[in-house]
């Protein structure tokens, strides 16, 4: 049980870095546009995951701004 909860003590730390850092690559990448060495990349990827779901990348989009929400609790 010790390591389950250092394995999530860990993740959550490692998100706590992750999401702050995807979220100012995609507003740069909206910024900047998908040309951007690195942030291009990422804002090109979640735009072409967003193009996959099709209709529902409204839903998506809102889904994972719900999601982050949660997370910066």
């Amino acid at each position: 049980m010790k390591y389950l909860s250092q394995i999530t003590k860990f993740l959550k730390k490692l998100t706590d870095v992750l999401v702050p850092v995807v979220t100012v690559s995609l507003l740069l990448g909206v910024i900047f546009g998908p040309d951007t060495v690195i942030v291009g990349d990422i804002y090109t990827n979640f735009s072409l995951i967003l193009n996959m779901l099709g209709e529902d990348a409204l839903l998506a989009l809102v889904s994972i701004i719900i999601i982050l929400a949660y997370l910066k609790k």
